[in-house]
């Protein structure tokens, strides 16, 4: 690559100084889960897409690479430095425009926080159906970036269902901008589409129209204890035929008993496994019957806004519950965000168990998700920080469980750098050569987050 230092200059001269941080560039160094990142020379932090444009087009010039950057809680290594690239912060692109009444949908800038979202769109009595624990941090433009999912994907999908228009800026400097948000617009490749789901590798999303929904009346929410994941898993078959089903989350005892040390939480039933599941209002009772022939007396059912924000509680600490968990056994987790057909869901719970144990014999696995779509997030924490043998080893167990049960190696999360090398596990040959191409034809010099999703050729 070229030279920093000139480069860095020119975005000055460009877009002014106030754009360029070259320290306490600590924050954007070290992506949530400690595991990947480097230095960088520099971080920058536009204020327009046209700003945006005239990084990209420098970059090219000096032949810099770069790394987007939204609210960073990535988890891996997707929007971090590795190889001293210049991180292009996108927080400062935070405009909220007025929500459409009667197309319902909403234009935001890539910088806003999914939290923001969410209260723009209940302002209008409307909802932003993607929903995840890191709301209060992570961006719009990172959430499109990766595709994200999070609990509400059984009955609302994923990030690109809700992406109804884009402003970007290509590795080749072009800005594509389409926000008029047509439901139906059949002119050539869905761009929005190809730029969701391709982790800031094709290019730098800056603005993004947004499909929102009718809010709910009321919700019921169930916490179900249950023997074991396979009956957990026949009952879910059956949930899935409710309409009205918003989410259906799975938890272990193993996850519970470490959240409540942790947390001070509490568990109002108790069994090796535990269903969340959340219903609007007016099918709670069909939910509640089906549930009741599994289980009986076994659930907990909260209505009010306090009751339900503590079932859901449970479920939300987990991720913070074994970073600390981590730290304890001056550790980091080894994580790991997959999908296994829902058949499958059982059999695999066993035997990852297993096989990361034979990995690395000093290690915990903790293992929740959403068990309506078959994303599992298994979590793996070890006595000290593992060797780059050990890790290997426990991400080859897992990824390898997951190809052999006809699954996916990410599910929401991205391939980032963790799992580049194991791609080919889910993606045939014809496919990455594909993906290649794209990334060429857009990105032509290489700079948009070079070593992140692809392996090298």
């Amino acid at each position: 690559m070229g030279s920093v230092e000139e480069f860095v200059d020119e975005v000055q001269s460009l877009v002014g100084r106030e754009v360029v941080r070259r320290d306490s560039t600590a924050p954007f160094e070290v992506d949530w889960t400690g595991r990947f990142g480097g230095p960088t020379p520099a971080v920058l932090l536009p204020r327009s897409t046209a700003e945006v444009a005239s990084i990209v087009s420098a970059a090219r010039r000096h032949r810099v690479a770069l790394v987007p950057q939204g609210g960073n809680t990535g988890l891996v290594g997707g929007g971090v430095p590795g190889r001293g690239e210049v991180v292009v912060s996108l927080r400062r692109l935070t405009d909220v425009g007025a929500v459409d009444p009667l197309s319902r949908q909403l234009t935001v800038g890539a910088g806003v926080t999914l939290q923001e979202v969410h209260e723009a769109a209940s302002r209008s009595g409307l909802r932003y159906p993607v929903d995840f624990g890191a709301r209060g941090t992570a961006t719009i433009g990172g959430t499109v970036a990766t595709n994200a999912g999070g609990v509400n994907v059984v009955r609302h999908g994923m990030t690109r269902r809700h992406v109804v228009g884009i402003e970007a800026v290509l590795g080749n400097g072009d800005v594509v901008s389409r926000l008029t948000g047509l439901v139906k617009d059949n002119t050539g490749y869905d761009l929005a589409g190809l730029l969701c789901g391709s982790e800031g590798t094709l290019g730098i999303v800056t603005k993004v129209r947004l499909q929102l929904a009718p809010a709910p009346s009321s919700r019921v929410i169930f916490l179900v204890a249950i023997a074991s994941v396979g009956e957990a898993m026949r009952l879910v078959g059956e949930l899935a035929n409710v309409e009205g089903v918003e989410a259906v989350e799975i938890m272990d005892r193993f996850g519970l008993d470490l959240v409540t040390r942790l947390r001070g939480t509490t568990v109002p039933v108790s069994a090796e496994t535990h269903l969340l599941v959340e219903v609007d209002g007016p099918h709670a009772d069909e939910a509640q019957r089906i549930i009741g022939e599994h289980v009986g007396d076994q659930v907990a059912v909260a209505v009010t806004a306090a009751q339900s924000a503590s079932l859901w509680r449970l479920r939300e600490e987990h991720t913070p519950s074994i970073q600390d968990r981590a730290r304890e056994r001056d550790s980091v987790p080894l994580k790991f965000d997959v999908t296994v057909p829902l058949g499958a869901i059982a059999a695999f719970v066993v035997d990852v168990r297993r096989s990361v144990e034979e990995a690395w014999p000093s290690a915990e696995t903790y293992l929740f998700g959403h068990a309506a779509d078959g994303n599992l997030h298994v979590n793996v924490v070890g006595e000290g920080l593992p060797t780059e043998t050990v890790e290997h080893r426990v991400t080859e167990a897992v990824l390898a469980l997951v190809s052999r049960a006809g699954g996916s190696i990410s599910a929401e999360h991205g391939i980032g750098v963790a799992k580049r090398e194991w791609i080919a596990l889910t993606r045939s040959a014809a496919e990455i050569d594909a993906m290649r191409a794209v990334k060429r034809a857009l990105d032509p010099d290489g700079v948009l987050n070079p070593g992140v999703l692809l392996p090298p050729d």
